[in-house]
């Protein structure tokens, strides 16, 4: 089962990754984990940027200091330091975020936002200090926002709209003071700036592509090379598996084997030819022939000629239905001529494909348990018809003396005819109970189920049972009715049922006592319970008090009489109904013995 398992378990994880590895990176990679792969790029270039500004700045605002605008350039100073502050800001708040894999593109749009910042300060620089400036200044302030364009793009390479953004604001306003400032030679330069921001635009854009490819390659060989771990893992755990189920199936084999060999009981195994195999030591010693002898011939060599077609049918259904055969009595020949029946169970071993492989035959000799049936249904008939039938003449006899019919007896013979009355009569109780328990096991007791009133068979029960209280001077006393409750019950069968129950109580309650008969619903089922006020039964008793025979060893419960069958039969009938029986120790002292028996569904009217 193991190896199977292990089976069935290996080819779907192999065939995803086969799948997977056919798989092209574009397809593999997750754009979630791409997406965060540009971000956290163009966050490790901000320190970077952010350090070029904060120098660029410082430079720029020294070289621009001197003049009549110098409140201008400290505000733009302070500006471009507030943009950069900011810049710092977001760089910090995202290295603590731990969701950043989630939030990826926020963090996108919030950097987009502070490069379009830093572009717009060093545009706005552009539009003020460039036409109130010498020459030399001019060409400083455009060699100094070129490089800052330009030094753009290693910074927001991973995001191409970010960079153009970034670049659009130090390319528009520094291209508007060009155009307007009305020397032919800046209005030239300001054809070109849109040309080298467009081409600025496209080398990001190339960088964009690439860094894109890359991080999505990096992703997908990455999964790519988990799932060969993975799979790497599963393959280990398989092989340390299927070495544990080969191991496993080692053992189990050989305690087949040993099993086989030194099983009580005649063990052969048949090719689907017929023909005998392997042999154990206990068909040896059945069969009185050696092993040698009876492997590579025909199995049906061990069955008598006259039953060879039967034996024939039933290989034929076997091998036809591949189904096991049990409980087939055959009639074999043992060395020694001495014909044993034997009971065989015969199992086919079918593979994958439908065919039988083999056969195991199993079989044991039941000679003598067939010989013990019929003596035992001898006895039986014996009691019935030998012993029962006289008796009861005898007891009836006895029972018209002790009424007085011949006269008036002599108080000795009084006392002896009692005394015979009532040991006959216990003597057909046992020869009835003995009788019941074998009907029952056998089968062959008939039941005539109808619906009752439950409260009117306890009290009948009660009333039939009233004399065998009086004689151990105990009174019997029904407590809680249940009116309109049916069962569908064998009228007879249960009040025999109830004078067992009541008996037993009578006879182990103390003199003067009383016997509480109560009624009570459990769900769908009404319990009837038994409380007596007895010694109580012993713990090691319990285990066996509904077993045929069954009597506690103690000297009040030897004489009390009684042949050990009462519960047994009890427990029999009352599973016969579909209800169960049970006991428990009563409070205060005393058993209660009980069974439940199903509701009969009234009808409403």
């Amino acid at each position: 089962m193991n190896h199977s398992t292990t089976a069935n378990g290996t080819q779907p994880a192999t065939g995803s990754t086969a799948a997977a590895v056919a798989t092209g990176p574009r397809e593999r990679s997750d754009p979630r984990l791409v997406l965060a792969d540009r971000v956290e790029q163009l966050y490790s270039q901000l320190p970077l940027g952010i350090a070029a500004t904060v120098v660029i700045g410082l430079i720029g605002a020294l070289e621009l200091r001197e003049g009549r605008i110098i409140e201008l350039v400290l505000f733009w100073g302070s500006l471009l330091l507030l943009v950069s502050a900011l810049h710092a800001v977001l760089y910090f708040a995202y290295r603590r975020r731990a969701d950043k894999l989630e939030q990826g593109e926020q963090w996108l749009r919030w950097l987009g936002i502070g490069a379009f910042a830093a572009g717009v300060t060093w545009g706005f620089g552009a539009s003020v200090f460039f036409p109130s400036h010498a020459d030399e200044r001019q060409v400083f302030l455009a060699f100094l926002l070129s490089g800052v364009m330009s030094g753009g793009i290693p910074v927001y390479a991973a995001s191409w709209p970010i960079f153009a953004a970034y670049a659009a604001g130090i390319a528009i306003p520094f291209t508007y003071v060009l155009a307007t400032f009305g020397n032919r030679l800046f209005v030239e330069i300001a054809l070109l700036v849109p040309l080298f921001y467009g081409v600025s635009v496209a080398i990001a854009y190339r960088l964009n592509r690439v860094f894109h490819s890359g991080y999505r390659l990096r992703q997908a060989y990455g999964k790519l090379t988990e799932d060969y771990s993975v799979l790497n893992q599963r393959l280990e755990l398989q092989l340390v598996e299927l070495e544990k189920a080969r191991r496993q199936v080692e053992v189990s084999g050989r305690k087949l084997a040993l099993f086989a060999e030194r099983a009580p009981i005649a063990v052969l195994e048949i090719d689907p030819r017929g023909i005998v195999t392997e042999v154990n030591h206990a068909a040896e010693l059945l069969f009185g022939y050696a092993a040698a002898e009876l492997i590579g011939a025909q199995f049906k060599r061990l069955v008598i000629p006259d039953f060879h077609a039967e034996f024939d049918g039933h290989w034929r259904q076997m091998t036809e239905t591949r189904q096991p055969l049990a409980g087939l009595r055959i009639r074999n020949p043992r060395r020694d001529g001495i014909a044993v029946v034997c009971e065989w169970t015969v199992t086919p071993l079918v593979n994958p494909e439908g065919d039988i492989v083999s056969v195991i035959a199993q079989g044991q000799d039941v000679t003598r348990q067939i010989e013990a049936e019929r003596m035992k249904k001898e006895f039986t008939s014996t009691l019935s018809h030998e012993l029962r039938t006289p008796l009861t003449s005898i007891i009836g006899a006895l029972q018209l003396l002790n009424s007085g019919v011949a006269g008036e007896l002599s108080k000795d013979v009084s006392e002896l005819t009692l005394v015979a009355e009532r040991n006959g009569q216990r003597l057909l109780d046992i020869i009835n109970d003995i009788l019941d328990i074998e009907r029952i096991e056998s089968g062959a007791i008939s039941m005539a189920p109808e619906v009752l009133a439950i409260d009117g068979l306890v009290r009948e029960a009660i009333v039939l049972n009233e004399g065998f209280g009086e004689r151990f001077k105990v009174r019997f006393e029904a407590r809680g009715e249940l009116p309109g409750r049916e069962v569908y019950v064998d009228r007879n069968r249960l009040l025999q049922v109830m004078t067992n129950l009541l008996s037993n109580a009578a006879k182990f309650s103390p003199e003067w006592g009383k016997v509480d008969i109560t009624l009570e619903e459990r769900g769908a089922n009404i319990r009837v319970g038994v409380h007596d006020l007895g010694p109580g039964i012993p713990e090691e008793f319990r285990s066996r008090i509904f077993g045929r025979f069954a009597q506690a060893d103690s000297t009040a419960s030897r004489q009390k009489g009684g042949t050990g069958l009462g519960l047994a039969i009890s427990k029999r009938m009352i599973e016969l109904m579909h209800g169960r029986i049970g006991f428990e120790d009563r409070a205060g002292g005393g058993t209660t013995f009980w069974f439940e028996l199903p509701k009969h569904p009234t009808k409403e009217p």
